[in-house]
């Protein structure tokens, strides 16, 4: 039976890590902080005083989704079910935390793991080229582990976030891309649209999207759309102190609703739930959320993500974020699943409360011509 590793434990890992991988080892530095966090879990499978292999386990804050982050054996101890064990305790310690999925990522030269994660059920959703340090490509593989929730998802091409303050454009690039196949996502696009949609100012740094610039900038680009916020005030305002930056942020929104008001665009005061954002999915719509990251990352700031799709019991987005720091890779930021009930909590920014939900649609309207430029 696997059991759970400790800091003691750390010398018998590097070893193993040493035998197993010619690049993008673990280091003790790696270890040592994966071991002593509270979002991941690393089981050992040991005889006889001695560590044969483990497997890493990261969890996604307010998500029920797990990664499988390593799993390897040492070559003495090889063709003896270990790996087949570390991942089925993988998998059960994963639904301990009631996780319905779990992702991962395998070398394409590797066919040892290869066929261990198809034997015990994976299925394969990309390949990334040039993933890994000696430039070979990585395969994608995730297992439902409760079969029995069959989620309607819509494809949406995922797309990340280059700078800190643009969650806001990079999820209307996907939503726009959803409804739009021909469209190309890059980062001109990214900061154009955060041109377009920006808020001006933050605590620090640039400022976030509101929900008013970014209707704005999907109405240009020829979408139909709906806006649903909760209420009149300032968005994003709760994320500076000084009263000047607050004033020029109320204007801003004032001069977005009055041009808003002058088009054929849906302002409806009112939140929607988990179920109206169903109806709304299912009739072909394709919903940006605003949330308070705090439930994720642990962090008091806006974020925008977009819904993917529903099952019983889960919502799916894509969140434009990637947490490198904490060795998050895009597959943990693809079609996540969080709980109905955590999605209601997460899906609304600052003291107020406020929440905003744009809902984009398919449109026969031509996109406006782009401005032009400056001579």
């Amino acid at each position: 039976m696997p059991r759970p590793a400790t800091l003691d434990d750390i010398p018998a890992l590097l070893a193993i890590e040493r035998q197993c991988f010619a690049t993008d080892r673990l280091s003790r530095r790696s270890f040592r902080h994966l071991l002593t966090r509270g979002n991941a879990v690393t089981l050992l499978d040991e005889a006889d005083g001695r560590i044969r292999g483990y497997v890493l386990l990261l969890f996604s804050r307010g998500t029920s989704m797990a990664r499988l982050y390593s799993i390897a054996v040492h070559p003495d101890f090889g063709r003896r079910g270990i790996a087949d064990r570390l991942l089925e305790a993988a998998e059960a310690a994963a639904l301990e935390r009631d996780c319905v999925s779990m992702r991962l990522e395998v070398r394409r030269d590797n066919p040892a793991s290869l066929a261990l994660f198809r034997r015990h059920g994976y299925r394969q959703f990309e390949m990334v080229l040039d993933y890994y340090e000696d430039h070979m490509a990585a395969l994608r593989f995730e297992k439902r582990l409760v079969p029995y929730l069959r989620a309607e998802l819509v494809k949406v091409p995922y797309y990340q976030q280059t700078l800190d303050f643009t969650c806001g454009p990079a999820a209307l690039m996907m939503a726009m891309k959803a409804l739009d196949p021909t469209m190309e996502l890059n980062r001109k696009l990214e900061l154009r649209l955060w041109r377009e949609a920006t808020t001006i100012f933050m605590t620090s740094g640039h400022g976030g999207c509101g929900p008013y610039g970014l209707a704005l900038s999907a109405h240009r680009r020829g979408f139909d759309l709906e806006i649903h916020v909760n209420e009149d005030h300032v968005f994003l305002v709760d994320s500076v102190r000084s009263p000047e930056k607050k004033e020029v942020m109320r204007l801003v929104q004032e001069d977005w609703i009055e041009e808003l008001s002058r088009l054929p665009v849906a302002l409806r005061r009112g939140s929607l739930g988990v179920e109206e954002l169903r109806q709304k999915f299912e009739s072909g719509g394709i919903a940006l959320v605003l949330i308070s990251s705090y439930r994720i990352y642990g962090e008091r700031f806006p974020h925008w993500v977009v819904v993917t799709g529903f099952d019983e019991h889960y919502i799916y987005v894509h969140d434009p974020l990637v947490d490198t720091e904490e060795g998050e890779t895009v597959t943990d930021s693809i079609n996540m699943p969080i709980p109905h009930r955590e999605f209601q909590r997460m899906a609304r920014y600052g003291k107020a409360g406020q929440k905003a939900v744009l809902i984009l649609y398919r449109s026969n309207r031509r996109p406006e011509p782009p401005a032009p430029t400056p001579s």
